[in-house]
């Protein structure tokens, strides 16, 4: 006699129990963005900040890193 919902039951459980958490993570956590362009930003707006660049290189780099 034959109990419980087959030799792949146990697979699909385990599948279930790890697409679950993995979806509620990714959807907390979003889509995931370039982080090093950000940086980028940063710096430059740091130096522009301090004077180490000009107006119009600034312009130039931010739309460079923004495009």
């Amino acid at each position: 006699m034959m109990w419980g919902i087959g030799g792949f039951g146990y697979l699909w459980m385990l599948l279930i129990w790890i697409a679950i958490p993995t979806a509620v993570i990714w959807g907390l956590r979003g889509p995931q963005r370039d982080r090093s362009q950000d940086r980028a930003l940063e710096i430059l707006n740091e130096r522009f900040a301090r004077g180490e660049v000009d107006r119009s290189e600034y312009e130039t780099r931010r739309a460079e890193l923004t495009r």
